[in-house]
């Protein structure tokens, strides 16, 4: 089993680093280098971001979401022999994947139906939440261990 667990835990990783990670790199760097960009050509930027991006985020939210239940169940024997670490970051993933969904069914619909200027601020309110919920998620994993 350690070996699985170590695999589970790679990948879950692996997910988190890419998700938390894109979130960070369009926040801190991608929005404040968009200044740059003409405001027509900004706006067909930010569509074929946000449209690889949420991609990227489809397959990592649920493999972050899966490899945490299955060390769940399969290393710590389930809810009741997991430490407060892994409840806190249940919930907040769990919280993360609900704006994420959010995100992608609203600001991001209406973004591609062509309601756009005051959908990119809704998805950047959004994606910066949920990037703080993610380093928080980080923090706890690190405070005790996972």
């Amino acid at each position: 089993m350690p070996l699985i667990a170590d695999l589970l835990l790679a990948l879950h990783l692996l997910g988190v680093m890419t998700w938390v990670g894109g979130m960070a790199f369009a926040i801190v760097v991608l929005r404040p280098s968009l200044a740059a960009v003409p405001p027509p050509a900004r706006t067909a930027l930010l569509g074929e971001v946000f449209r690889r991006f949420f991609l990227v985020i489809w397959h990592a939210m649920p493999l972050v979401l899966l490899t945490g239940y299955a060390m769940l169940f399969g290393v710590y024997g389930g809810f009741a022999g997991a430490r407060w670490n892994v409840h806190l970051m249940h919930l907040l993933g769990l919280v993360m994947a609900a704006i994420f969904l959010f995100v992608f069914f609203g600001p991001w619909a209406a973004f591609r139906r062509g309601e756009n200027a005051a959908q990119v601020d809704r998805i950047r309110r959004l994606v910066k939440a949920n990037l703080l919920l993610g380093l928080v998620v980080i923090v706890v994993a690190a405070l005790n261990g996972l």
